[in-house]
C-alpha cells in the first residue's frame, strides 16, 4: 500500500510500532522515554524528545522520512536547524546519514514492525471511495464525547481563522471596530447575492456621514438609498421624490460619489429579498443604532441580540412597495427569522469572539459561544450528510463545527490530525 509521512509521523507520535528488541541501523539498543512534541512549524518533525541509545540517555528532535535518503533531499544536511537531530526514523534506509560534522546520526527502520492492522485501517480511511467523509461508517460507533470535545475544538479553529480574515479588515480601517462592524453588517445584510453592493455602499458612506443626521430618519433613508444609486431616476412617488431632494443637497454637503445602481440584483429572488427592502431595513437598523458595535458589546442574552434586528419597522411606504413607484399588496417588510439568524451568525457572533479574543476578555468569546447555541443549525447539503451517518446538529455550534471539519479535514483527507480518525486508527 502507499502512504506519506504524515502517517509515519503519526505512528512514531503514538508509538503504534512493534518496540521489541528495537535497534539502530548500526546494531544499538534504543528506547524510546518520549517521542517528542509534534513540530507543525519549520524544522526537526519533533522536539524535545528523549530517547536511550545504548547506555546513553539523549535529549533532542527527531526526524521522520519514507526513505533516509529524504535527508539529503530536504536539504538537511546543510541546515543548522537538524544539528540537534538525536535519532533518524524512516520506514526504508537507502543511505547513512550525517551531520554537518560529520558524526553518523542514529536511525531506526519501522519497516515490518507497524500492524498489518494499522495499515488496513488507514488505507481503509485514506483510500477507500466514500460518499461522505472517509470515516463515515466507523464514526457512529466513536464516544460522543469525544466528537463534541472535538467539535468544540474545530469549531474554535474555524472562529480564529475568520477572526484572522477580521484582522486584516480592521486593519485597513486604522483599527476602527465600528467602521469595520458597519462594512460587515452591510455585506450580510446583502444576503450573498447582493453581499458585494452593499459592502461598497458602506465603504462610500463612512458612519461618520450617518451619525451627522443619526436625529432624522429621512436624512439617513436618503444618504443610505442615493449612495446604492437608487435615486437617479425620474422618480414620481412623494416618498421617493423627497428622499432624491435630500439627497442632491446632502450628496454636494460630503462630496459623495453613489454607487452604480446597475450592481444591485432582483433577478430570482423573493420579493421580501429585493435589495430595496434590505437597504429600507440597513437605513432603520442606523437610524435606531448609531455606532452599532458599541450597542453590541453592551448587549446581553441572545434574545437581546435577536431584537436589535426583529424591532425593525421600516418607513410606511414600503407597506404596499417592494420597489420605487411600484405599488404592490400590503405586506409586512421585517426581517424574518432566518435572516436574523444569519446576521447574528456571519457578523454578531464573529465581532464578539474576535474583540474579545484580540482583547483577552474573555466574556466577548463566552457570549459568541453561546449565541452559536442557542441559534438554530443551519440546513444544508453538508449538515443533511452528517445527519445520514448518526452526527447530529442541534445548533449552530455544532453545524458550524461540522462544516469545518468537513471543509477543513474530511476534504482533504487529514484523519492523522483528527480526533475521530485518531480514534479509528487506535481501535485497529
Amino acid at each position: 500500500m502507499t502512504f506519506n509521512e504524515d502517517f509515519l509521523q503519526y505512528v512514531w507520535k503514538f508509538r503504534l510500532f512493534n518496540k521489541t528488541g528495537l535497534r539502530t541501523t548500526t546494531g544499538e539498543s534504543v528506547e524510546i522515554v518520549s517521542p517528542g512534541l509534534q513540530n507543525s512549524d519549520s524544522g526537526p518533525d519533533f522536539q524535545h524528545a528523549r530517547i536511550r541509545i545504548g547506555n546513553t540517555l539523549w535529549a533532542g528532535n527527531v526526524e521522520v522520512h519514507l526513505s533516509s535518503s529524504g535527508w539529503k533531499q530536504h536539504g538537511h544536511t546543510t541546515n543548522d536547524a537538524y544539528d540537534n537531530v538525536i535519532l533518524h526514523v524512516v520506514y526504508h534506509d537507502d543511505m547513512p546519514v550525517y551531520r554537518k560534522d560529520s558524526t553518523r546520526i542514529p536511525t531506526i527502520i519501522l519497516n515490518e514492525r507497524i500492524p498489518d492492522e494499522l495499515f488496513g485501517k488507514y488505507n481503509w480511511l485514506i483510500n477507500e471511495p466514500k460518499q461522505i467523509i472517509p470515516c463515515e461508517a466507523s464514526i457512529g460507533g466513536i464516544d460522543g464525547l469525544l466528537i463534541r470535545n472535538w467539535l468544540t475544538r474545530v469549531l474554535i479553529e474555524r472562529l480564529q481563522n475568520r477572526s484572522n480574515q477580521l484582522a486584516q479588515a480592521i486593519k485597513a480601517n486604522k483599527g476602527d471596530w465600528e467602521e469595520t462592524f458597519y462594512q460587515y453588517l452591510a455585506a450580510n445584510f446583502g444576503f450573498k447575492t447582493n453581499a458585494v453592493p452593499f459592502e461598497l455602499l458602506a465603504k462610500s458612506l463612512p458612519q461618520i456621514i450617518l451619525a451627522k443626521h443619526k436625529n432624522n430618519a429621512q436624512q439617513i433613508e436618503a444618504l443610505i438609498f442615493g449612495q446604492a444609486g437608487f435615486l437617479t431616476d425620474d422618480l414620481q412617488d412623494d416618498y421617493p421624490v423627497a428622499l432624491r431632494k435630500e439627497y442632491q443637497f446632502l450628496q454636494k454637503k460630503y462630496s459623495l460619489t453613489s454607487i452604480p445602481k446597475h450592481l444591485w440584483k432582483f433577478s430570482k429572488l423573493r420579493p421580501l429579498n429585493f435589495p430595496t427592502v434590505r437597504l429600507a431595513q440597513f437605513a432603520v437598523l442606523i437610524y435606531h443604532s448609531n455606532h452599532l458595535f458599541s450597542k453590541v458589546q453592551d448587549t446581553r442574552g441572545a434574545e437581546n441580540y435577536e431584537k436589535l434586528f426583529t424591532d425593525i419597522k421600516v418607513n410606511a411606504y414600503w407597506d404596499d412597495h417592494y420597489q420605487f413607484d411600484k405599488p404592490s399588496k400590503l405586506a409586512a417588510k421585517n426581517l424574518g427569522k432566518s435572516s436574523v439568524d444569519i446576521l447574528l451568525l456571519n457578523t454578531i457572533v464573529l465581532f464578539l469572539f474576535s474583540y474579545g479574543n484580540q482583547h483577552q476578555q474573555e466574556r466577548y468569546v463566552n457570549r459568541a459561544l453561546q449565541l452559536l447555541e442557542f441559534l438554530p443549525a443551519e440546513q444544508n447539503s453538508i449538515i443533511a450528510g452528517f445527519v445520514d451517518i448518526g452526527v447530529k446538529a442541534d445548533s449552530a455550534y455544532e453545524s458550524q463545527a461540522l462544516l469545518e471539519l468537513k471543509n477543513s479535514y474530511c476534504n482533504y483527507k487529514k484523519c492523522l490530525q483528527c480526533a475521530v480518525g485518531n480514534k479509528i486508527l487506535k481501535l485497529a
